[in-house]
């Protein structure tokens, strides 16, 4: 049998993101890659504590994005971007992935349209941590039976630290 020893490290800064704060900060994540400057969304759907897909709100691929074109306003509404919940959805349909009983984490309350989605996608569970304007999705996601939960935001800084773990090299050309 191999000698060892069992060293315990102590970090009281040290908190491990709860299994909502972990995707809801995915969801903030992928929100980042949004295209429309209006509103950035990110959307997580996930079954047994499994990433699914993701989405942001972007345009639909290949054609031009809000940054790069302008914002396609109808009813003060931009209609040149899905929105990310559908984006994610998509994703899942392109993989013949099953959503049923899925959770969806958002970044934000789903659009009328994005709730009804989600729900005939099979979501049972919707987690945001802000609301969205004039959506109908409460109504939906309760008449459907799908649970909706309201957090708290998550921290948003990721907390990596390379410079603190002794087996980890920063590469020579990353160094202040």
């Amino acid at each position: 049998m191999q000698n060892f020893k069992i060293v315990k490290i102590v970090d009281p800064t040290w908190k491990r993101p709860s299994w909502d704060e972990y995707f809801l900060k995915l969801a903030m994540l992928a929100s980042e890659r949004a295209t429309c400057p209006r509103m950035h969304c990110g959307c997580v759907l996930v079954k047994d504590r499994y990433v699914l897909a993701t989405g942001y709100n972007g345009s639909l691929p290949g054609t031009p994005h809000c940054y790069e074109e302008g914002c396609m306003l109808v009813n003060d509404h931009c209609v040149r971007t899905n929105h990310a919940e559908i984006n994610a959805i998509c994703q899942a349909s392109q993989h013949g992935i099953s959503l049923a009983d899925g959770t969806a984490y958002v970044t934000n309350m789903p659009c009328t349209n994005c709730a009804k989605a989600l729900i005939a996608a099979g979501i049972k569970r919707v987690v945001i941590f802000s609301d969205y304007h004039d959506t109908l999705a409460e109504r939906f996601f309760d008449e459907a039976g799908v649970k909706l939960d309201r957090l708290p935001m998550p921290d948003t800084t990721i907390n990596y630290n390379l410079a603190k773990y002794k087996s980890a090299k920063q590469f020579e050309n990353d160094k202040p």
